[in-house]
């Protein structure tokens, strides 16, 4: 199968979704599948070869991060040019209504379309001004695939309609096998706990673990804490540097030393505040066989199965995080428990799992046996929005 892939976020500093995308193209490449990746990326970044770079982006606050877009004429051409030589059996759009070179694909597609939504929120002004303009859009989209239950709640209260859900997936083997660093490995005596996110969004729950670790270090003196990200430490070491060694600020690490980083330590802990679909850092951490302690978002509550994969705390709440953290470290006979627990039950996020899901999705949009052409009504922008304001906006078949 011919398959063209749109991530609508930037390749010049990946997240979540951009990983999501990348990982989900391999495997299509492994399993036989002929697949080209459209997303925004300077010529100058380091890309795959079925990556096409889209050029350079603008940076945007949105749902409590930064997202870093691609949007505009130059970018529509490209996607444009992108579909044309593409051919493709089926195009798949992930954060369709991003206004990015997703929604630029949408807009000027038609034909079998499969759209990824990872986002969850509660309320969205945006979405609620945007919603009549892009719900007539959607309905080119013949398969509509969710990240989580979370994920999907957005799409039904903000978009209408549905969405099947497929989860997010992890290469369960490569972080079960990854190799153990003696420095970040720890002891009875003095147990390792790993943070990886960014440290300047306050909604990956940084400043909930500071606050928590003088509490966890006054009952396990020997604790040591590994904190991995991107972002300004200066704070946070003032405000923890008077514990010497306990915390160490790893900065910002590859995916090989993430894979490490999981397999040594004994607990990895998630004290983000809110704002996620799913928690992919879990699955890894879970796949790697670290205990897991997180934080009691909806989100990680799923992926944690109510607490039988992981130790879940009240969010936002430091001293609970300690409460949890401390057993969890001491006593390493019932972590140990836990972490085999989790070692089966996150096999079901395996992407050789995930991509016989989404497959599945593909075959069913491509029944008909059109292919991806170029909707004629997207060569004037105001032709589109005149189709999309009035609810004429069909797949044509």
């Amino acid at each position: 199968m011919r398959i063209g892939i749109v991530c609508g976020y930037s390749f010049d500093v990946p997240g979540g979704v951009q990983f999501h995308v990348r990982d989900l193209a391999e495997h299509l490449i492994a399993t036989g599948h002929d697949v080209s990746v459209l997303a925004p990326a300077e010529d100058a970044t380091p890309v795959p070869d079925y990556l096409v770079p889209a050029g350079r982006t603008v940076a945007l606050p949105y749902n409590g991060s930064v997202a870093r877009l691609n949007f505009g004429p130059v970018a529509a051409a490209r996607t444009r040019r992108w579909l044309e030589e593409g051919d493709f059996d089926v195009l798949h759009l992930h954060e369709p209504i991003t206004p990015s070179l997703s929604m630029l694909a949408l807009w000027i597609a038609n034909g079998p379309i499969v759209g990824t939504f990872h986002t969850a929120m509660d309320r969205s002004r945006a979405l609620q001004v945007a919603s009549p303009l892009v719900r007539p859009l959607l309905e080119k989209i013949g398969g509509r695939i969710a990240v989580s239950e979370e994920a999907r709640r957005t799409v039904v209260e903000h978009l209408g309609g549905d969405a099947v859900v497929v989860p997010n997936g992890v290469f369960v083997d490569r972080f079960a096998d990854a190799p153990r660093a003696e420095a970040w490995c720890g002891t009875d005596e003095r147990p390792t706990v790993a943070f990886l996110g960014r440290l300047d969004e306050a909604r990956k729950g940084l400043p909930v673990l500071a606050e928590a670790i003088p509490q966890v270090l006054a009952q396990v003196p020997g604790a040591r804490f590994l904190v991995a990200g991107r972002g300004d430490v200066t704070e946070y070491r003032s405000t923890l540097g008077h514990l010497g060694d306990a915390v160490t600020f790893l900065g910002p690490v590859s995916d090989a030393e993430k894979e490490s980083l999981l397999a040594s330590a004994d607990v990895y802990v998630a004290p983000h505040t809110g704002g996620e679909s799913f928690g992919i850092v879990l699955v890894e951490a879970m796949s790697a066989g670290a205990h897991v302690v997180a934080s009691d978002i909806p989100a990680f509550r799923a992926v944690l199965d109510g607490g039988r994969y992981g130790t879940l705390f009240p969010t936002g709440d430091a001293a609970a995080l300690a409460a949890a953290l401390v057993p969890a470290l001491r006593d390493r006979g019932a972590s140990r428990s836990v972490v085999e627990a989790a070692r089966e039950g996150v096999r079901r996020f395996d992407w050789s799992v995930v991509t016989r899901e989404v497959l599945a999705v593909y075959e069913m949009v491509t029944a008909s046996g059109a292919h991806v052409r170029e909707d004629p009504r997207s060569s004037t922008v105001v032709g589109r929005l005149r189709a999309a304001l009035d609810g004429r906006t069909e797949v044509e078949q």
